[in-house]
């Protein structure tokens, strides 16, 4: 059951990263390339409100099956520093990921609705500024815990 709510996890963290990953590093510049800002701009109206869904359940998979592991392996006293760093980190992430939905991408939406082209194009500034934040902090999380377990010997546990 372990191994399942690893690959559960895993897969989950992928979605959410590797989707800010492939927006901020291959999309946006080819969108900015070959598209005009309000074609831009209804372009990332439509890949955030897909996305978003995504991240939600992601958000929600991690989140139960980080404390199911955690269930499995004793509880939180056997929670090592690295997993802990890690815990952190995916709140962090939340808390951005939910700033950015309700903050920014809610206003962005309207304003793409009613077809605000400046007030809109500033608020995707705003987001991809916090999308790179959040996705450092992404990558950065996935480094620690894979150097943590192998180098620190980092485990549940005494």
């Amino acid at each position: 059951m372990l191994s399942l709510m690893k690959l559960i996890h895993l897969l989950s963290i992928v979605v959410w990263v590797g989707g800010m990953f492939f927006a901020y590093v291959v999309l946006r510049p080819s969108a900015a390339e070959v598209l005009q800002p309000p074609e831009r701009l209804r372009l990332w109206d439509k890949v955030f409100k897909q996305f978003f869904n995504w991240v939600w359940l992601a958000v929600f998979v991690v989140l139960v099956s980080g404390f199911y592991m955690i269930y499995l392996r004793g509880g939180l006293r056997r929670f090592c520093h690295v997993y802990q760093s890690d815990a952190i980190a995916w709140y962090r992430d939340v808390v951005i990921y939910v700033y950015v939905f309700f903050k920014c991408y809610v206003p962005f939406n309207l304003q793409v609705s009613r077809q605000e082209w400046p007030a809109a194009g500033a608020m995707l500034g705003k987001i991809r500024k916090l999308v790179a934040i959040n996705l450092s902090i992404g990558l950065l999380t996935i480094a620690v815990v894979s150097i943590g377990r192998k180098f620190l010997g980092a485990t549940f546990g005494p």
